[in-house]
């Protein structure tokens, strides 16, 4: 889900510095839990290097939990501390519970994997019709559509009144990036689709099946398939991002629109349960069967390549890495690693499995900083398998840093590019002004006020904006929400009388998240009255 982009992650999560580390046999270790106090420490260091206010780890060790501990508190400012069983927005870790509700579908004989969607869904359509006919139950939870990432994206961040229906509908306007089954592309819409295969086939809404056989059999009573049917709200970890160089506290984000793909909220003590089973094989400790083992294996089996890169990779000696059902793949020292990273706006989770070691641990944050996942979980993944011991939150740090500077760098060399055109002035503002269209989003709306021109978009009352020239037919929206963090380069096209005919659109920074996806959008103006 919308976070720190999760293929941005995969791309670049590493730092020159873990070349140095020595992989000593003095440095090696006997396999065994790390000390309360060594993971206490740890959290601790993690929270001040990364300005995060709260945070919960789980430990789960053959079969047991071993260690559902929070810290610091769930708001800056208060002193309502993180514990257990504070909830949290756990984002695209969601994705699993929607593949598993499709794999106990398998199982009860009501679908197959390789069956097309079509034939459940016949509304269902993509740009091209061929793979609109391809298109398997498969194909919705592995991230090569063809789509781009984060597609479509925009019909949910920010807040929308869209519906799912309008989110199927929109699919076969969004043009592909590459050719099906090509390449990786992180997708949150497709996973909304898996979802209303699930409605379709089951007779229940994706909500009340994960309830009915994933969330009750395995007694995680806290939990809920999105924010709206929480049962308590007394323990809530508030979401937090640095705007103007502060750490804030930012409304959360609800997303019952596309619950699917990454709205479930729950606790270490709920989320203690799942991982439990997903490392049982679809069975909990205490004898509750939600998936066969054939569909566990089916869920963990590769099926589109990621290639391994980075820093990070390289340190932990990782070959191969792709994604299954609903969970990233990888070789982590030499052991399989099954993962997967979620968040929303404020927000980050973590959940690793590795199985040769019946071993799962989970990291739950109220801050949008991926470093603070990498580092705790890599540090007690460490510790169990008998590693060579290595400063995790340093070397997430130095990754940090060399990502942001990247970024920096890359924005850098777009303000000079910009600066480089020299100033200008529209001649005529009333000339952009008016009502436009986008064949998925919808209209958007560039208004005169005075010397200035606004653009507000329809369906959500967040992107709204002035925009400031910065070259010929090209403004800069800023958006009025600067919690965003997603200003956007406007690019209008002209007919021959100099009126706009349209406009596209592309993020200023390259620290925007993907999910702003304004590269899809290709708005016309839509007729005047007569």
């Amino acid at each position: 889900m919308h976070t720190k982009a999760l293929t941005r992650r995969l791309a670049a999560m590493g730092s020159s510095v873990m070349f140095a580390i020595t992989f000593s046999a003095a440095n090696s270790r006997t396999p065994g839990q790390p000390p309360a106090a060594d993971i206490d420490q740890l959290a601790t260091r993690a929270m001040q290097e990364f300005s995060v206010p709260g945070l919960a780890i789980g430990i789960i060790k053959d079969g047991r939990l071993v260690l559902a501990k929070g810290y610091g508190v769930r708001e800056v400012g208060s002193k309502a501390p993180i514990d257990a069983e504070t909830l949290f927005a756990i984002g695209s870790n969601t994705k699993a519970f929607t593949a598993a509700s499709l794999a106990i579908l398998v199982d009860d004989g009501k679908l197959h994997w390789d069956d097309r969607v079509i034939d459940y869904l016949p509304d269902f359509r993509l740009w091209d019709p061929y793979v609109t006919r391809e298109f398997t139950i498969r194909d919705l939870l592995t991230h090569r559509s063809g789509l781009g990432t984060g597609a479509g994206d925009l019909m949910f961040v920010t807040p929308t009144d869209f519906t799912r229906t309008d989110l199927l509908r929109a699919l076969r306007y969004l043009k592909p990036a590459s050719s099906f089954r090509s390449h990786f592309a992180y997708d949150n819409l497709l996973y909304v689709i898996a979802g209303q295969v699930v409605a379709t086939v089951s007779g229940q809404s994706w909500e009340d099946f994960v309830t009915a056989r994933i969330l009750k059999p395995l007694h995680m009573d806290g939990c809920a398939a999105d924010d709206t049917r929480l049962p308590d709200r007394s323990n809530i970890a508030a979401p937090h991002l640095v705007v103007d160089g502060k750490l804030t506290k930012v409304p959360a984000l609800s997303i019952p629109l596309v619950a699917p793909a990454g709205a479930i909220n729950c606790n270490i003590t709920g989320m203690a349960k799942w991982v439990s089973t997903q490392l049982g094989h679809g069975t909990s400790p205490e004898g509750a069967k939600i998936f066969s083992e054939a569909q566990s294996a089916q869920m963990w089996t590769p099926h589109t390549n990621l290639p391994p890169g980075g820093d990070r990779q390289l340190a932990t000696h990782t070959h191969f890495m792709s994604y299954g059902l609903g969970w990233i793949l990888e070789d982590t020292d030499g052991y399989e690693r099954v993962w997967h990273n979620g968040g929303l706006p404020g927000m980050v989770t973590h959940v690793s499995l590795v199985p040769e070691l019946n071993l799962g641990v989970i990291v739950l944050t109220n801050q949008q900083e991926g470093a603070a996942l990498e580092a705790i979980s890599l540090q007690i993944i460490e510790a169990y398998a008998g590693l060579a011991k290595r400063d995790w939150v340093a070397l997430s740090k130095a990754n940090r840093a060399k990502r942001q500077q990247q970024m920096k760098d890359a924005d850098a060399k777009s303000a000079a590019d910009l600066a480089g055109k020299g100033g200008w002035t529209a001649p005529n503002l009333h000339a952009y002004a008016g009502t436009f269209k986008d064949p998925w989003r919808g209209e958007a709306t560039i208004t005169q006020r005075g010397d200035s021109l606004e653009l507000t978009f329809s369906h959500t009352n967040a992107l709204t904006g002035p925009l400031t020239p910065v070259g010929v037919n090209l403004f800069v929206v800023r958006w009025k929400d600067r919690s965003l963090n997603a200003d956007a380069y406007v690019r209008f096209a002209t007919d021959y009388s100099g009126k706009a005919a349209g406009f596209t659109m592309q993020a200023v920074s390259a620290a925007t998240d993907f999910s702003y996806d304004f590269q899809d959008l290709d708005f016309s103006r839509v007729a005047d009255p007569p």
